[in-house]
């Protein structure tokens, strides 16, 4: 059996409102959110972390043209 990942509410908001490759700001703005450490700490790392989601440039974690994508075990909790 596939095991499924805690998900919190933030992180499901997160995983909900990505469609497609997102930047960091598109995804603060999709959420309605303000504070951008905020938005680092209880959205996107967590979904990370998980696996939820990617980076499309992975060996550049802060390039200023990083997006965010669902992952396949992302795309399974939609």
């Amino acid at each position: 059996p596939q095991v499924t990942p805690q998900v919190t509410p933030q992180v499901s908001d997160l995983l909900k409102a990505l469609k497609g490759e997102m930047s960091h700001d598109d995804l603060q703005a999709a959420l309605g959110l303000q504070d951008r450490k905020s938005f680092s700490e209880r959205y996107l790392k967590p979904a990370l972390n998980a696996g939820l989601i990617e980076m499309t440039i992975s060996e550049k974690p802060n390039s200023r043209l990083q997006k965010y994508r669902l992952t396949e075990i992302g795309l399974g909790l939609e």
